[in-house]
């Protein structure tokens, strides 16, 4: 085992007042290595075998360490994600949600929510953890065409993801998301359709959808780099992300975040808390926090962060304290990508009159005092906010 890095001493770290705070806990094992993830998560061949009970004792014991540093305040929302947090198990999962209730105090309507691959779930799984208090469970679908999990190297067969979605409504829970990718190589307008009327079919509440990004170290991106596959088509993921809007609205689903519909309040109020620039703590190695003006982010190796942690450190790589103007472009960013919008109030002069000409160009429009994405301006969104902010 590679020595613990030296600790990082974090600011003083001070709650703003109002809002909601979060947790976000890391679970950084994978089955195997999906060809377009840059995500920080590792393979027990990548790590030489897993230990999860060792790796769950270090973020219980960084729950603790953060308790304390903050003083324990109320979560409104906990987060699991990963990595696959359903490799875990129902136990696991139970014994990190007591942790929180342990250091924390968990308000009555906390959201608690936890990722799942489909293949590692089960009908037992999900009457274990809807007992144990999670209330929302995000299921990894990406597609129902067998040439798009096979190109996104996803193992899951092409039903199952529709099954466990069924299970976890049959468990109890309200709240149940599948997550599509589109634009994959070789996908077509049939195979989206397909895979977000098989969502439909499920009854889940909530369906997020992201364009396909070939990411500098993917094994997709060596195989896009050697001509084996193209590189996704701008055009193509303009259409695409048009054909399942348009399907979603005809079935009840309205978009409160651009890659994000739901059915009324169906929305992932945690995710809200991160394009509300909201504060949470992010558990577990790699994961990124947010208090006050400053953001931090977790060493990334398993090894690493179990060291820091055996020696009574909090785990940190990193951090950076925003100024004035790194929040407001953040904020600017953030809130444009919501279906509520940016208050007009916000904005400096110059960027008022920017913002006039993204409204007359058809990107934006005006809706009580607030700029909001037009239909073009969603398909256009980072560009829009970098013209909006010069």
């Amino acid at each position: 085992m590679p020595s613990a890095p030296a600790p990082v001493d974090l600011p003083d770290l001070r709650l703003r007042p109002g809002g909601p705070f979060g947790l976000y806990l890391h679970v950084p094992f994978c089955l195997t290595r999906c060809g377009y993830c840059d995500f920080n998560t590792y393979t027990p061949a990548e790590l030489g075998g897993v230990n999860p009970d060792a790796w769950l004792a270090a973020l219980c014991t960084e729950l603790e360490l953060a308790a304390a540093r903050l003083g324990a305040p109320t979560v409104h929302t906990v987060f699991v994600g990963g990595g696959t947090p359903s490799l875990l198990g129902f136990a696991r999962l139970g014994v990190m949600l007591d942790a929180v209730r342990t250091h924390f105090e968990l308000a009555p309507d906390a959201e608690v929510t936890t990722e799942a691959n489909p293949e590692s779930t089960s009908p037992e799984f999900f009457a274990a953890i809807r007992d144990a208090g999670y209330t929302r469970v995000s299921l990894g679908m990406q597609s129902v065409a067998p040439r798009v999990l096979a190109t996104l190297d996803r193992v899951h067969s092409p039903g199952r993801s529709a099954a466990a979605a069924r299970e976890a409504l049959a468990a109890g829970f309200e709240h149940v998301s599948l997550d599509l990718i589109y634009g994959t190589p070789g996908e077509t307008d049939e195979d989206l359709l397909d895979s977000v009327e098989v969502a439909l079919d499920t009854g889940v509440d909530h369906v997020s959808a992201y364009a396909l990004i070939v990411e500098d170290g993917t094994a997709l991106a060596r195989r896009v780099r050697r001509g084996e596959l193209p590189m996704p088509d701008d055009d193509v993921m303009a259409e695409r992300y048009q054909l399942l809007d348009a399907r979603l609205s005809s079935a009840g689903f309205s978009w409160y975040e651009v890659s994000n519909w739901s059915r009324p309040g169906g929305e992932c109020r945690h995710n809200l808390g991160y394009w509300d620039g909201g504060q949470w703590w992010g558990a577990g190695p790699g994961a990124h926090g947010f208090v006050g003006d400053v953001r931090w982010w977790n060493v990334k190796h398993p090894n690493a962060y179990a060291g820091l942690i055996s020696d009574g450190e909090l785990p940190v790589g990193g951090f950076e304290e925003l100024s004035d103007g790194d929040r407001h472009t953040e904020d600017v960013m953030l809130a444009l990508r919501l279906r509520r919008g940016l208050e007009v109030s916000r904005l400096g002069a110059e960027e008022r009159r920017r913002a006039d000409a993204a409204v007359a160009d058809g990107l934006l429009v005006t809706e009580g005092g607030r700029l909001v994405l037009t239909d073009r301006g969603r398909l256009l969104a980072d560009g829009v906010v970098r013209g909006l902010l010069g």
